[in-house]
């Protein structure tokens, strides 16, 4: 069994010793144009010659949660499309939308701007009855993120596009659900997938209906947004804010607005980060069990996108 890794902006040794540990049968290396036929990959951003030369792959193992990148490439058709479940992610983005969402209600970016300016006062308390979170995915992401804003008891509504359901969390789904899901909404929470049909679903109609003093937290992927709309009901003052950590354009060029918009919290897409340790667990788990020729989670259905 032939395992190759591929990642231009990674080191790969790490990602290639311990792939080896974990499947001490397979030959594992990193892939190089004209490499010898392999059972399986593990990869993040790589070129359409890996998969031009590579047509009899088992299993196409991504190494972040997002495959988009990917589906728009011409994958081998035998060829499973395999996304990681968690990965140490998870936890990670409860962590930076709970983050996000109280440093917005509890208006701490107006305490430390006023202690820039020398002054100690304090605000009125607001009450989270009033600040509801909605959470657009309710995947492995979106379903531990709700379950975190729960613990500091805001009320939580979540939406998706088949039906789930998730405890404390009033859920929605399908299109009518959708409106009455925004209209429900005062700090929104984008985790859905990138597809065709989510692209720019985060435009002037879904953002305006958020309720007044609304705010955005983007952490799925910069193609979910578009950024004018944003500017435009931020200056209208029909959204108070948002904690933007994906761009349709990473970095951004030196004289985009988001770097110095006084409502606009920006982060370089860090908001969960691959573990590496624990991928690998997980990978090696799922290679082992299509071996065997038992099924796996995490499968892309590549008509859906995710």
């Amino acid at each position: 069994m032939r395992i190759y890794y591929y990642a231009p902006a990674t080191k790969a040794a790490p990602w290639v010793d311990g792939l080896k540990t974990a499947l001490p049968d397979a030959e594992v290396s990193e892939w190089a144009p004209g490499a010898p036929p392999a059972d399986y990959v593990v990869v993040w951003a790589p070129p359409q010659q890996l998969f031009d030369e590579q047509r009899q792959l088992k299993a196409i193992f991504n190494t972040g949660a997002g495959v988009d990148a990917l589906l728009k490439l011409q994958l081998p058709p035998g060829a499973k499309l395999v996304r990681l479940d968690d990965a140490g992610m998870s936890v990670q983005m409860a962590e930076y939308v709970c983050h996000a969402a109280i440093r917005h209600f509890r208006e701490f970016d107006a305490y430390e701007a006023a202690v820039r300016q020398g002054q100690w006062a304090f605000r009125k308390p607001r009450r989270r009855e009033d600040f509801p979170v909605g959470v657009m995915g309710l995947g492995v992401l979106g379903t531990r993120v709700a379950q975190a804003l729960r613990q500091f008891d805001f009320p939580v509504v979540g939406w998706s596009r088949t039906p789930r359901e998730v405890e404390g969390v009033r859920c929605h789904s399908g299109e009518q659900g959708f409106q009455d899901f925004l209209a429900a909404t005062r700090i929104l929470v984008c985790l859905l997938p990138l597809t065709p049909q989510t692209e720019g679903i985060l435009d002037r109609a879904t953002l305006g209906r958020l309720q007044r003093g609304g705010y955005l937290i983007n952490v799925a992927r910069g193609g979910h947004l578009v950024e004018a709309d944003l500017l435009a009901l931020l200056d209208e003052g029909h959204l108070a804010g948002a904690s933007i950590d994906v761009l349709r354009q990473e970095p951004p060029p030196a004289d985009h607005p988001f770097w110095t918009h006084p409502k606009i919290v920006l982060t370089p897409h860090t908001s969960a980060r691959t573990d590496r340790d624990a991928s690998i667990e997980q990978i090696a788990g799922k290679i082992r069990a299509l071996e065997r020729g038992e099924p796996v989670a995490g499968v892309v259905d590549l008509k859906r996108g995710y």
